[in-house]
């Protein structure tokens, strides 16, 4: 008895995908990425459209169909869209320089901070006090723009720091006199 997801991922024009028991290629126009998926989880070709079917409906196999599918069309879009996360450097003297595929931050410590690129990864840098973390991977993106704000995250005090794009930081008061 197999179930099928309510939501087939439909596959666009110049994405092939290969399916092997327990993994799942995706080839598109910004390049290849490839997925483990559990043996119980099945992902089969429709058509121009990808299928994610579970075995029963117990508990762990609707969970572990969710992510398979979550997964999946995260590898189709991002090897056809791909992905982008923006940081924003606030505080005097805070700032970010690209050297070559690299990034330099200066953050008030008595060195600068330097971040290599990861592969699959670029960054850009618009404006001194923007970042902009591109890549195929939703997760290498995430984690990376989540690396970069780890060097100085925001303080509630005077909110210097590394933060995400539309990110809010809950100021505090200081101490009164």
């Amino acid at each position: 008895m197999s179930r099928i997801g309510k939501k087939p991922i439909p596959l666009p024009t110049g994405v092939t995908v290969s399916i092997e028991p327990e993994l799942v290629r995706v080839n598109g126009p910004r390049g290849e990425l490839a997925e483990r998926v559990p043996l119980s989880i099945s992902v089969e070709q429709d058509g121009d459209q990808l299928v994610v079917k579970r075995p029963t409906d117990r508990g762990e196999h609707r969970a572990l169909h969710g992510l398979t599918r979550s997964l999946v069309a995260n590898m189709v879009e991002g090897v056809t869209t791909g992905y982008t996360k923006t940081l924003e450097i606030q505080g005097v003297g805070y700032r970010a320089l690209l050297k070559g595929r690299d990034l330099e931050l200066a953050l008030g410590y008595s060195h600068p901070v330097p971040i290599k690129a990861p592969d699959g990864i670029e960054f850009e840098v618009p404006q001194p006090t923007r970042i902009v973390v591109k890549g195929n991977s939703k997760q290498q993106v995430g984690e990376t723009a989540a690396n970069i704000r780890k060097q100085r995250p925001p303080e509630p005090y005077k909110g210097k720091g590394i933060r995400y794009e539309g990110e809010y930081v809950a100021r505090k008061v200081g101490k009164r006199a």
